[in-house]
């Protein structure tokens, strides 16, 4: 094997990839794991404190990535960062959705305007930076898109808003994106989380009791991290998957799969 075989085993060097809500969580983990692979990375995120963390981490890996407070919920917002991702690294390879934010509370009681919140974040900002990256993408015959979804997407999750109706959405959005866009040599794909440990998901685990409970219930006995969801997109944008498209990928540590090991069964 040769030295550039064992230091860029997925062949992404050189190429540009656009990760959202990259000022932390997966989508900063994702966003550094690009770079480690030899990506210009270009990391859009409307928090700006979060933006300068990134940076700070992405400077080890060189000069050549950019970081641009984009409001993923504008179409405006999102044409100015494509123009200025496109000025300073060239077109995108990769788009990785990672953006997201979650506001709980009952559908009984949920207002109109946290509903809208959640899937204008969610789901619509995917659709945006989608169409405005996916035209850099035709214009080089070539991309791969990555959605950051949720095992919630197929599994509702109560009090949660909605943000398994958002995350259901992604999946489909996907789909369509993979059938239609497919012809152009633009794949797209689904990557959905487990139990994360998460900036968003952190309170949860910062109530005692609650990692414990969550770490038994999940077959590899351990709570997801950042990095397992980066892996995987690293995979999917990789030309290693070329021919997947139009998939999800599950990354829970199987704990979506143990639904029957809850039933209880005398005698076994």
């Amino acid at each position: 094997m040769t030295e550039q075989h064992s230091t860029d085993w997925l062949g992404l060097s050189g190429r540009v990839a656009v990760v959202t809500g990259g000022g932390g969580g997966i989508g900063r983990a994702t966003a550094v794991s690009f770079a480690r692979a030899g990506v210009k990375v270009a990391v859009i995120d409307r928090d700006e404190r979060g933006l300068a963390g990134t940076q700070e981490q992405l400077r080890e890996f060189g000069e050549h990535h950019l970081v641009q407070a984009c409001d993923t919920t504008s179409a405006d917002s999102v044409a100015a960062a494509a123009d200025a991702v496109e000025r300073a690294l060239g077109p995108s390879d990769i788009l990785v959705n990672t953006a997201a934010v979650l506001r709980p509370g009952g559908l009984d009681t949920l207002s109109l305007a946290e509903w809208n919140a959640v899937l204008a974040v969610n789901l619509t900002g995917y659709f945006i930076c989608a169409q405005a990256f996916g035209r850099q993408m035709r214009k080089i015959g070539r991309g791969s898109l990555i959605h950051v979804a949720s095992i919630a997407a197929s599994n509702a999750q109560g009090q949660s808003g909605a943000y398994s109706v958002s995350k259901a959405g992604v999946v489909m959005l996907s789909q369509q994106l993979a059938a239609e866009w497919g012809p152009h040599g633009i794949r797209s794909n689904v990557v959905s989380p487990g139990l994360v440990v998460t900036p968003m998901s952190q309170a949860f685990y910062d109530t005692p009791g609650v990692t414990e409970r969550r770490t038994a219930v999940v077959p590899l006995r351990r709570i997801g991290a950042p990095q397992d969801m980066a892996d995987a997109t690293l995979f999917l944008a990789s030309d290693r998957s070329s021919y997947v498209n139009g998939e999800e990928i599950i990354v829970d540590g199987g704990y979506a799969r143990t639904l029957m090991s809850h039933v209880p069964r005398p005698g076994f």
